[in-house]
């Protein structure tokens, strides 16, 4: 790798020799290829990237991928070069063309990578022939019809590159990209970006409505659980089969086949049976198995559903009525348009079905995708301390599990985790012969059989929300077909004899995870229980439970506040007055859900486990919380805690978050706090440490974690003569304005003209 200097001198060269020669390489007999090989490569090469694995990694470590196969209409195209972190995730796409085009004004290649980098949902792409080099910022949605210049944020020409060179260096060098050099360029979503998640969320959500409508319609027998069944599981099946298409794994357009069929519905469910027995993952579940005990599905082969709704699905999959390159999109895109998607259900209201939010989501305000920087932070802190210094023999015992687990996103994260974790011991201890043959494949990669068997030994979660655990299925499978070939497959069905996929019947359950089978102590109705859904976790995962519990509990838990004494449905007293009977952190006048799943989670995991999750940061900063800290400073320590002082939830009208690191032991250590006043400096304060008392005390509304404010708080406390209010009064909540927009202002009092000193009076 070259130093910063080197680096100049290098391209320095390059600019000279292109600049001697011009003419010759503007001629169009000069190609791509000459132009990648004599000026492109050694461009990036000097700033640090092995662009033709010199350092001999194996083709899944590779930090720059040549053609990163895509297929577009069923023509494999792919952008020139894809620069990536070890494991496969994508940093950014970089097409290259021939010096006698005009990158400055050609539509198509900005077009190109333009739709690239907003599949992989990515900061920037960009366009260059040395003579040239665009970047484009790909969050918006692009069009055929955009002019060269739409989105492109930067432009330069080869006389450029020596005096913006300090640019170069510090956004596209290896070693300032890994410290985050691409920032820079990391937009909030803004209301009207068509990101790739928002786009597919509508697309969703137009689907639902289709399919609802119709299926209502043409089978009146059927009733609102079976209806929101059929619509989801129809919905995920063309999705997995569109997507195992683009992946090679299924042949090109054959769910457009159906479209060529009288009775197209009827040739898609016959594609849904033959899927059936070659993926065995459940969502194509239609026969009665001994080693699965999930009913089958008796439903989507009654149905019938009008060959309109099904043509306007399948055509909007394939272009030109569809942008989506769905072996670019990652799974993690799918997870975040269906958080949002599974926030509403179906309703049957006299003779229409109609869509409309779920209850517990109209009273939370919204549903909340954690954002990804925040699922890596929380899965970086909790299963990587419980895979530091260990075997994959003894990784194998490790029990992950989100106990509202929604779409996936934590889950999926902890995945990743883990098959990078794998791949990189696999690589660096060496495996040999029959031993490496069973975990990694020629290039690299772990073998199919080693995916599956961390998916099912490690990863486990529960949600209340039927199709929400579905969709964490699906999710999962699909990171778990990663980098299947139809080869691989075959090999799978013919020499084993065994489906491509796992069925996660066994570890991803519904179920209320803060309500026992104790809720009930007498007979009850059944239709309480299918609203209710108690779950015992012990009975559920006895296996877990024989190791003495989880390893890791992560997650996002939801935010819902129950007032206690309001006039309440009678089902509804009654789970308050459980959660009073049950619950330690149940207040005495109201209870927060994320408090009673943070309480839930203390219990389900073993000694030295440990647990995080993403909760409001009143956690530590109101009394209403001091019972679920004093209960978990009782039976361990906070290691870690973060005050977010800006919009992490970017559409959510919520307060400031927290994100806590809690360990199982009885070592009392001090707790480590920081403010984050930006996403760019997440990574980069320092910790200010409290001690675990001041953290269980602060109720008193002292707790700053600015090590400078915490000194004044300690000197007054300190003064004679001081009576704090908390002694005269109770207090229950801290100052809130009402109206943060009209009440709070950046600028001194005393600056304010006289007309905005009365309005804010």
């Amino acid at each position: 790798m070259y130093s910063k200097e080197e680096a100049f001198t290098k391209i320095s060269d390059l600019v000279e020799r292109f600049a001697e020669q011009i003419e010759s390489y503007k001629r169009t007999e000069y190609n791509e290829t000459l132009t990648r090989k004599d000026f492109i490569d050694p461009f990036f090469e000097a700033l640090g990237w092995d662009m033709n694995n010199k350092g001999g990694a194996w083709e899944a470590y590779r930090e720059v991928i040549h053609e990163d196969k895509l297929k577009v209409g069923g023509v494999t195209t792919a952008p020139d070069y894809s620069f990536r972190l070890v494991g496969g995730q994508r940093l950014f796409f970089v097409e290259a063309k021939k010096p006698s085009i005009v990158i400055k004004d050609d539509v198509a290649p900005a077009y190109q990578v333009r739709l690239y980098g907003w599949n992989a949902k990515l900061a920037i792409s960009v366009v260059t022939d040395f003579e040239e080099f665009a970047i484009y910022e790909c969050s918006k949605k692009p069009s055929r019809t955009d002019k060269a210049s739409k989105a492109r944020i930067n432009y330069f020409t080869y006389k450029d590159y020596l005096k913006e060179f300090d640019f170069f260096w510090n956004t596209f060098s290896k070693q300032q990209v890994i410290k985050g050099g691409l920032i820079k360029f990391q937009q909030s979503d803004k209301k009207g970006t068509a990101t790739v998640d928002k786009d597919f969320l509508e697309k969703l959500d137009i689907w639902r409505k289709e399919l609802a409508a119709n299926i209502y319609k043409n089978n009146p027998a059927i009733n609102e659980d079976e209806l929101n069944f059929a619509v989801q599981q129809t919905i995920d099946r063309i999705i997995f089969l569109r997507i195992a298409e683009d992946r090679g794994l299924e042949p090109y357009a054959q769910l457009k086949s159906c479209l060529q069929n009288e009775e197209q519905y009827k040739e898609l469910y016959r594609q849904f049976r033959i899927a059936d027995d070659k993926y065995n993952s459940g969502l194509f579940h239609f026969k009665k198995e001994k080693d699965n005990n999930k009913e089958p599905d008796n439903i989507s082969g009654k149905l019938t559903i009008e060959n309109k709704v099904i043509k306007s699905i399948i055509s909007s999959l394939y272009p030109p009525n569809s942008d989506y390159l769905f072996n670019v999109l990652p799974v993690e895109i799918l997870g975040s348009a269906y958080e949002q998607f599974l926030g509403k259900q179906i309703i049957v209201k006299g003779s229409r079905a109609i869509i409309e939010d779920k209850p517990e989501v109209r009273k939370a305000g919204g549903v909340y995708y954690t954002p990804q920087y925040i699922v890596e932070y929380i899965v970086e802190n909790t299963v990587g301390k419980m895979c530091a210094d260990k075997t994959p023999k003894d990784v194998s015992k490790l029990k992950i599990v989100d106990p509202a687990c929604g779409s996936g996103s934590f889950l999926l994260g902890a995945y990743q985790y883990l098959l990078t974790w794998h791949m990189m011991y696999y690589v660096n201890n060496k495996q040999t012969g029959k031993q490496k043959d069973a975990v990694l494949t020629p290039d690299g990669s772990l073998t199919t059989a080693e995916k599956k068997r961390i998916l099912l030994n490690n990863i486990y979660g529960v949600d209340i929300d039927r199709n929400a655990v579905e969709v964490t299925k699906l999710s999962l499978l699909l990171k778990c077909m990663e980098g299947e070939t139809s080869a691989s497959i075959n090999t799978q069905m013919t020499f084993f004899h065994e489906r491509v996929l796992p069925s996660m019947e066994n570890n991803i359950k519904s179920g209320n995870s803060l309500i026992d089978v104790d809720f009930y102590d007498t007979q009850f109705d059944f239709g309480e229980e299918k609203k209710i859904k108690p779950f015992n976790w012990q009975q559920n995962f006895p296996d877990v439970f024989k190791q003495g519990g989880f390893d890791v509990v992560i997650g996002n838990p939801p935010y819902r506040t129950l007032q206690l004494g309001k006039q309440q449905e009678s089902q509804e007293e009654n789970i308050l007055n459980y959660y009073q009977k049950n619950y330690d952190a149940a207040f005495e006048y109201k209870i927060n859900l994320f408090a009673l799943f943070m309480e839930r989670s203390v219990s389900l995991i073993k000694a030295n486990g440990y647990f995080s999750f993403i909760v409001p940061n009143t956690l530590y900063n109101t009394v209403s919380f001091k019972p679920i800290r004093k209960f978990m400073l009782e039976r361990g320590s906070f290691h870690i805690v973060m005050d977010l002082r800006y919009k992490v939830f970017e559409d959510a009208e919520l307060g400031g978050s927290a994100v806590f690191v809690f360990a199982k032991d009885k070592k009392r250590t001090n707790t480590k706090n920081f403010t984050i006043l930006t996403k760019e400096q997440f990574l980069e304060l320092n910790f200010t440490e409290i001690s675990s008392d001041e953290f269980l005390k602060s109720d008193d509304y002292n707790l700053v974690i600015n090590a400078a404010n915490n000194k004044v708080f300690k000197k007054i406390t300190k003064l004679k003569n001081v009576t704090e209010l908390g002694s005269i009064i109770k207090i229950y909540q801290g100052i809130i304005t009402g109206d943060n927009k009209k009440f709070l202002s950046d600028n001194p009092i005393n600056s304010l003209s006289t007309q905005e000193r009365i309005e804010l009076a």
